[in-house]
Formats: structure tokens, sequence, C-alpha cells
């Protein structure tokens, strides 16, 4: 029994190269077009992969996209309302592999002033009300968290005067340049510093002086005291919702929030392309099964002189079809292959071209556009089930 099971085996495989051999115009454009619906689909799905990571990575560098506040807290009273310090450490480092960043600052309403001893004469002194922000450049990054270009930036350090960097317009208010002295008077004493970089970020940061956080802190009186701490969460828009949904069970005494213009554009954007490449996948995988299927009815046509000899030598009609189904998915299987290889390298240029970056090749399109391509092919095959109403008398004879 396991000897005729062998001999079938090898005899089936034997007339599936015969029939590959045969025909072998009308093959190549089945495996043309099977290779072409491989190549399309796997770039755009490497397209859809890449993105959804690509987007992640470009929103990060829009700064925080979540933020830890004193419960019941609003944007005007946060200067009132503290935080503990303490709270930045119990927060995850990472949400998942990738590291999440967090920054401390501390809000104070001050009054700046121009010291009268720089070192150039200048307009007359005055002052204005400004914010000014502590924050801990040791724990998180200020570019990160609030992104920025410096306008300006010294060289120069001095070791008994804190550093004070001053946004674009706080900076034109007061007249002031890099390494002028500014005095800031705060609830509780005052802070003297140096101008050592004028940044431009494009908000309501362009208002404020940023300082030392422990240096703010001191002054003030308010060690271990935070207004906010900002958070930067990798990941896609649910990983982020997921990550400040726990948090907020992990701390109930403070108010987690998202940052609903970052992690809700995200999910619009990334929606709106993953739609539009699923949709063009969809539409180019039938074409593909339009042509395959027309070829194969001209194959189907061209062997029916071959299945009539078959049945009339006693080959069942289901092994007859098998043995079709079987060449259609190995012409499936050589044209993935080899398109869906294509597929990722034109995904490459592709993404250099529309998008400025050149799409990283995303392993698991390969198997998957290799799948759906053998898929396509089998499906394309159904024209060849008219040949199991083949009588081989009828062939014999010569009819229609």
């Amino acid at each position: 029994m396991a000897a005729q099971i062998s001999r079938n085996r090898q005899m089936f495989w034997r007339i599936t190269r015969r029939m590959l051999g045969a025909h072998r115009g009308r093959l190549f454009v089945v495996l043309l077009a099977l290779g072409a619906g491989a190549a399309v689909t796997a770039a755009l799905l490497n397209l859809r992969v890449d993105a959804k990571t690509r987007l992640s990575t470009e929103f990060r560098r829009f700064g925080a996209n979540a933020v830890i506040v004193p419960r019941e807290s609003t944007a005007s009273s946060l200067a009132a309302r503290t935080l503990d310090s303490r709270i930045l450490d119990q927060i995850p480092a990472a949400n998942g592999v990738d590291r999440v960043s967090k920054l401390g600052v501390l809000y104070m309403l001050a009054t700046a002033q121009a010291d009268d001893d720089n070192f150039r004469p200048r307009l007359p002194l005055h002052s204005i009300p400004v914010v000014v922000v502590g924050y801990d450049d040791i724990r998180g990054s200020l570019d990160t968290m609030i992104p920025n270009r410096k306008l300006r930036e010294s060289k120069t350090t001095f070791l008994d005067i804190p550093e004070c960097e001053l946004g674009e317009r706080a900076a034109a208010a007061l007249h002031s340049s890099l390494l002028d002295s500014l005095e800031l008077k705060i609830e509780g004493g005052s802070i003297p510093c140096f101008v050592f970089s004028i940044r431009a970020f494009g908000g309501p940061e362009d208002n404020q002086i940023f300082v030392s956080l422990a240096e703010l802190a001191y002054r003030s009186g308010r060690m271990g005291q935070l207004s906010a701490i900002l958070l930067n969460v990798p990941g896609s828009s649910a990983q982020i919702d997921s990550f400040v949904s726990q948090l907020g069970r992990q701390l109930p005494s403070v108010e987690v929030r998202p940052v609903r213009q970052f992690t809700e554009g995200e999910a619009k954007i990334y929606g709106r392309i993953s739609g539009l490449l699923t949709a063009t996948v969809v539409v180019v995988l039938l074409l593909t099964s339009l042509c395959v299927m027309a070829a194969m009815t001209n194959v189907a046509m061209e062997r029916k002189n071959d299945v009539g000899l078959m049945k009339a030598i006693g080959g069942a009609t289901r092994r007859v079809l098998r043995l079709f189904l079987a060449e259609a998915a190995l012409l499936g299987l050589a044209g993935g292959l080899l398109g869906a290889a294509a597929g990722i390298l034109l995904s490459i240029w592709l993404g250099k071209q529309v998008f400025g970056v050149a799409a990283q090749p995303r392993l698991i399109v390969y198997p998957v556009a290799v799948t759906l391509t053998v898929i396509v092919a089998i499906l394309s095959a159904f024209p060849l089930r008219r040949l199991a109403s083949v009588r081989p008398a009828s062939v014999f004879r010569g009819e229609p």
C-alpha cells in the first residue's frame, strides 16, 4: 500500500513538471502577472507597515504627548498647585521596548529685569512680567519635550552665576542678548542669571524664561515640588492611551492626560494612509486575478484533449483537477517569491521618492505577499473546473 502511494505521488509530480514545461508562452504570461501583482502588493504592504513606525517616530519629534498635573488643576493654576517630584521615579521607564522620556517642570510668575552691569551700552532699563520655567535637564531634554531651535547660544559659562535661556519674544521684550545679566524676581526671593541661549519655540514658550529646576526650587522655597511632568511616550495612539490609562491607575493622586492633538492626529493620518494602501492592494490583487483567470481560460481550452486522455485511462476527475491546482499553486509560489523580493526593493525607492526617506524593509511583509499571491493563483484557476465536465468519448470523436 505504501509503495503504491509512493508511486502515485511520483507520477503526480512527474506529470506536474511536464505540464509546467508545456505551453510555456501562456504560463510565462501567468507567471509575469503573478510576479507583477506580488511586487506591487509587497511594495504597498511594506510602505503601510513602515508608515506606522515612521509616524510614531515623527510624532515623537513634536514633543510631549502626555502630561501629569495635580488633580483638578487647570492650565491657569499650574503655578499654584504642585506635585511631589518623587512621582518621576514611579513612572515606568519604557513602553514596551522603547524608552519613555520624562521631564519635570516648575512654573512661577516673575518679574524679569535686565541688570545695569552688562558689558555694553544698552537701552533704558525696564522690567516685564514673565513665566519662569524650572526644568531638570538631567532627567529629560527640553528639546525632546518642547521642540525648538536655538537662535543663539553662548560658548562661555560662569561657574558662580546661574544660566537662563530666553524665549524669542521674551528676549526681544527685554532687549537682551547673549551673556546679558538678568534678575528674576520671584515669590520668596530673586534669581540672578546670565543669558546662555535664545530659543524659538513657535508657541507660548517664546514668552518664557527657562532656568535650572534646582535653582528655582531653592530660591522659591519649593524643593521637591513640580508643577507638571511632561512625558514623551513611544508607540501608536492606542499604545499611548493604554500607557496613560495604566499610569493613571498607578498614580491615583494625580491626573494623567494624553495630548489629544498628537495621539488623535497620528491615528487619523495613519488610518487614512493605511486605508488607501489597503484599498490599493485589494484592487491590485483583483486585477491580477482577472489577468491570471483570462490566461487560465485559454490554458483550459488547450488542455481539453489532455484531460480527455487522462480520464480515458482511468484518471479520476478529482485527481485531474488536483494536478491543475498544484500547477497554479507552484506558479503562484514562484511569482510570489520573485515579485515580493522585487516589491520590497521597490518600496525602498518609493519611500525615498514620495516621503523623502527610504522605507525600511519589513520581513513580515515577504511571507504575507507570497501567501496572498499563492491564494490569488489558486482562486484564479477557477476556469480549470470546466475540465471536469470533459467527456473522453467527445474528445476522441473530435467534438468541440
